[in-house]
């Protein structure tokens, strides 16, 4: 708009930012999204998508001079020469650690809905009242009641596709036909409800991968090719979905290659007027005006912009007064589990690179069980068959290699742990001013860790995976716990909790940031706890709601 002035500013295009954008649209304003990374045209950009492993230099693997260049991206997998591009360079866009977090981020248009591992669960009463009960952080103000309407809306239009269990406490969705369980898998499902009497599950995951068509989207083609971005539109991302129809409105203005510096606060009227604009490319500021912010710029930059802001009124920042912005950082641990060989199957196999696996959900300090720990964990797994990148260690290279390797190898089944880390107010991030980007701003600083109880949950992640696969029948069973370093779940979560008390919280139950009621903040950073599941679909869920919310009191006159 000319005068820069929008009914609505969205600050980032992530899995939440595009829902944002897409609901403010459809219900008639005039939305500006700012996206700090660059573009990625649906489709167009995919360079990845349609290439075979051979065709990459290094056969999609990374160079030494990549390890180098990237000293935090090395740690896990994704540094690689297939998508680097789509994750934040190290150096350009530093933080500091008091404590090792493994950041990996995606600064580009669509964020890490273009990475995302695409598993998609619902939380239930359960998880919202787990805080209240056990003394923990705080209450969460919302209940599954509130936001299971919230739920069928988002799945319909995702689509998740998955089997409707009856498990009370992993409530069914609105779900598109579920993906095959391999014969193993299928097996193993029904040994594990044989053998713990109904008591644990082994289901298939639910997965934001399209089995029928939506309109503008066909369905998943089983090449388990996410990360590079999907040309047929199967998986749910922004630019797959939510921007498509943010566009169609014809009220949707984008801008990338913008970093938000800070919301701009009128102390007098108490609200926000608009944003700062740094240019990432041109290094010019610009305000941009609007009634109404969304602030989706991910769980540690959404942080990190509520730190810069209205410090003439708060110096630590808007949303700073209850002393809680910037702490209770969250994510899962992880690299827990264990697998073992599956043996009576050698005639069977499958068809396609299915990108989904099993679920088992959490069974732990459930139905009065108390152990030395609270709260628990599940696991993401597979059973599948060894393929030609196998190892065959008796052969030497030539005919009965090549003729080896022509077959599949022995069925294996394996799962790893996700666990709930617990709000602890210490596990912070805060401004680190002595330390600049590659724009000269201040970065943020990470102190985070896991405690005693995550700690002595990780045994139980440990020796519960190797007790259920002796049970499902599984032999050479091993197991090990890797790295747990905070940050690798990529599941950040917290910093700038909802609560039911300003002087506990920095938002309320409708995502609105208490000090400034025209803000709201729909991405990880609202998370009270963390469960142990995937939390991608409840932002998107509380997103829609907040929207809703949103509208309805700016034509009321509140906002």
């Amino acid at each position: 708009m000319a005068d820069n002035s929008y009914d609505a500013i969205v600050i980032g295009s992530g899995i939440s930012g595009g829902w944002a954008a897409k609901e403010l649209t459809e219900k008639g304003l005039k939305v500006l999204m700012l996206e700090r990374g660059f573009n990625i045209k649906h489709l167009d950009d995919y360079k990845s998508a349609n290439k075979d492993p051979w065709e990459f230099p290094h056969r999609g693997g990374r160079t030494q001079q990549m390890v180098q260049d990237y000293p935090v991206l090395k740690r896990d997998y994704p540094l690689n020469e297939m998508n680097l591009e789509w994750w934040a360079n190290d150096k350009d866009c530093p933080y500091t650690e008091v404590k090792r977090f493994d950041w990996f981020r995606g600064y580009h248009l669509g964020g890490r809905s273009l990475m995302w591992g695409r598993q998609s669960y619902r939380w239930a009463d359960l998880d919202f009242e787990a805080n209240a009960k056990e003394g923990i952080a705080v209450d969460w103000p919302v209940r599954y009641n509130e936001i299971a309407p919230w739920y069928d809306y988002v799945e319909k239009f995702s689509g998740i596709s998955g089997n409707k269990d009856g498990i009370s406490h992993l409530p069914d969705g609105a779900f598109q036909p579920p993906m095959e369980f391999t014969c193993v898998e299928k097996e193993a499902s029904a040994k594990m409800k044989e053998h713990y009497k109904g008591e644990r599950h082994l289901i298939i995951g639910r997965v934001a991968n399209l089995t029928q068509p939506l309109p503008g989207r066909t369905q998943c083609q089983f090449r388990n090719k996410c990360w590079l971005g999907c040309p047929f539109g199967a998986y749910f991302s922004t630019q797959s979905s939510t921007l498509p129809a943010a566009l169609a409105t014809g009220n949707l203005e984008v801008k990338t290659d913008a970093i938000v510096t800070k919301i701009i606060y009128d102390k007098n009227t108490k609200k926000a007027t608009g944003v700062e604009v740094l240019g990432a490319n041109d290094k010019i500021t610009t305000e941009y005006k609007a009634k109404i912010v969304f602030l989706n710029a991910s769980t540690l930059n959404s942080a990190w912009i509520l730190m810069n802001s209205a410090t003439d009124v708060w110096p630590d920042g808007l949303g700073s007064s209850s002393g809680q912005l910037g702490h209770n950082l969250m994510d899962h641990h992880l690299g827990v589990g264990a697998s073992g060989l599956i043996e009576g199957y050698e005639d069977k196999y499958y068809y396609g690179r299915r990108p989904n696996g099993f679920y088992i959900p959490r069974f732990r300090n459930m139905n009065g069980e108390k152990r030395d720990y609270i709260r628990g964990f599940g696991y993401q797994g597979a059973g599948s068959r060894q393929g030609y990148s196998r190892n065959i260690a008796e052969l030497n290279i030539g005919a009965e290699l090549k003729e080896a390797l022509s077959e599949p190898g022995s069925w294996s089944l394996g799962m790893g742990g996700f666990g709930e880390i617990l709000p602890y107010h210490e596990n912070k991030v805060t401004l680190d001013k002595s330390t600049k980007d590659k724009w000269g701003l201040n970065v943020l600083s990470i102190d985070c860790e896991l405690k005693e109880n995550e700690k002595n949950m990780r045994k139980d992640m440990l020796n519960d995976a190797k007790e259920m696969l002796a049970a499902l029948g599984a032999k050479d069973i091993t197991g090990g716990e890797g790295d747990g370093t905070p940050g690798r779940g990529i599941h950040e979560m917290g910093t700038a909790r909802m609560g039911r008390d300003p002087k506990t919280s920095v938002l309320n139950k409708m995502n609105q940031v208490w000090d400034a009621k025209n803000v709201f903040v729909t991405d990880g950073s609202f998370m009270t706890s963390a469960n142990c599941v995937n939390p991608s679909l409840t932002y998107m869920a509380f997103t829609a709601r907040a929207v809703d919310f949103a509208v309805s009191e700016m034509k009321k006159g509140n906002l």
